[in-house]
């Protein structure tokens, strides 16, 4: 017989759970017969004392099997499927080039994607902002999707490692959430659960970091590749930078705005490519559809090039729910702030010349769910219109009339508020800093 409490004790005093106990501990939180109180208990622990190897893996598994495992076999798709999970920060909108990337090269993408909450954005608010794109389609749409399109980017269904919703929503008002063993779990539960032959993982390090500091970041990169290889899904992980927001825009519709912008050539940033780039030729690679990197890197580009990667995008929307028209008159669908206005370095009562040497990425986040664009609250209803574009980058050089940003607003006081959140976020000083790698490392097993 089963006893929570028990296998709350054995943790508590540092000892290593068996993996009957935790998978039994797992189907009482998805059965109900284990408390809150307790999965709160067992958080702590685990908080304070840590998995080892076997103990995350038996953990991620248990979760995995509380639920729905998409099985691809039946839908002869022809090609390797293939997912990302980024960490998440500010002005990560590369979920939205990736899927069509990797599909246009004849990978199938089912990602599940999150809401944003705190002062990182989310993928799914992104696509909530596409006017008729069903985040939350039937089983039948998603497969359908995926196999015509090659990518469908969707909510988390309720059949998918329902164990760890409840767990989650307890260690979010109980103070652990960041708990390595607790991350990877969670995060491996529901990717494992789509059914996955290959998996590359963004994990962010820097001020607009989850995990800030490289150590973390670093340690949450080794546990996560090591325990999604040990249960038999390629996966590898790059280390990247947030020390600065990602792409030029940060938002809903703007970030929207910004990816068939780069899908379709009109604009790419230079740090946001490096980083798409790199993460799309991982995922060729682990799925088998490169040999080499340099053959992946060619690939990626010739889908770009070619405008497969935005048809795929463009198929992906119409199938979803959302405009046959998007790519060709995005501003006729995308909701449009009230009040845009840049803001310029004069305005901010800045220094009127020097260099921008960083910015407190956060606060920029903040500035975002300032406007209402992100929420403080999972209950939060989101402004899609506002955020902010034109984002200067770190050693760019500074005269009065430079523009910092354009702020998109519901009013006047809303852009007032947030040019006071931008202006404090960045640092100038009169000498250029050294240009950053936004990639840090590799991480394999």
């Amino acid at each position: 017989m089963f006893i929570a409490q028990e296998a709350i004790r054995a943790k508590r005093d540092g000892n290593s759970l068996t993996d009957q106990q935790i998978q039994q501990f797992v189907s009482g939180i998805t059965e109900q017969s284990v408390s809150e109180g307790q999965i709160a208990a067992m958080a702590m622990a685990i908080y304070f004392q840590g998995m080892e190897e076997r103990e995350k893996a038996t953990l991620t598994l248990a979760m995995r099997d509380s639920g729905e495992i998409l099985n691809w076999q039946s839908m002869d798709l022809g090609g390797p499927v293939l997912d990302k999970h980024s960490t998440g920060g500010v002005g990560d909108v590369v979920s939205l080039m990736l899927g069509p990337i990797v599909a246009a090269c004849g990978g199938y993408v089912p990602m599940i994607s999150g809401r944003g909450l705190g002062h990182t954005g989310g993928t799914l608010d992104k696509f909530d902002a596409i006017p008729g794109y069903q985040t939350a389609p039937d089983n039948t749409l998603f497969r359908h999707t995926v196999k015509t399109a090659g990518v469908a980017i969707i909510g988390q269904t309720g059949q998918l490692a329902p164990a760890d919703q409840r767990f989650y929503a307890t260690r979010d008002i109980t103070a652990t959430v960041e708990s390595i063993p607790l991350i990877t779990a969670s995060i491996l539960a529901k990717k494992l659960a789509e059914g996955l032959d290959g998996l590359i993982l963004d994990v962010k390090t820097g001020s607009g970091a989850f995990m800030a500091q490289y150590a973390q970041a670093l340690e949450l990169a080794q546990s996560l590749t090591s325990v999604a290889n040990s249960v038999g899904v390629r996966t590898a992980a790059l280390l990247t930078d947030m020390n600065e927001p990602l792409a030029s825009a940060a938002g809903n519709a703007v970030e929207v705005q910004l990816a068939i912008d780069y899908l379709t050539g009109a604009h790419r940033g230079e740090r946001l490519h490096q980083v798409t780039e790199a993460l799309a030729a991982e995922m060729l690679l682990l799925g088998g559809l490169a040999d080499s990197r340099q053959q992946a890197l060619g690939l990626v580009n010739k889908a770009l090039s070619s405008g497969q990667a935005a048809e795929r995008f463009a198929l992906m929307v119409s199938t979803l729910g959302g405009p046959d028209d998007l790519l060709e008159k995005p501003q006729q669908h995308l909701a449009q702030a009230k009040r845009v206005k840049p803001l310029t370095v004069k305005e901010a009562g800045l220094a009127t010349s020097g260099f921008v040497t960083a910015i407190d990425t956060r606060a920029i986040g903040m500035a975002v769910v300032a406007l209402g664009g992100g929420r403080r609250m999972a209950t939060d209803a989101l402004n899609y219109a506002v955020g902010l574009t034109d984002l200067i980058e770190v050693g760019s050089p500074l005269h009065a009339d430079t523009c910092l940003v354009t702020i998109h607003a519901d009013n006047e006081s809303g852009w007032q508020q947030a040019a006071a959140m931008v202006s404090k976020a960045i640092t100038i000083s009169e000498e250029q800093p050294a240009a950053k790698d936004m990639i840090y490392q590799r991480i394999t097993e």
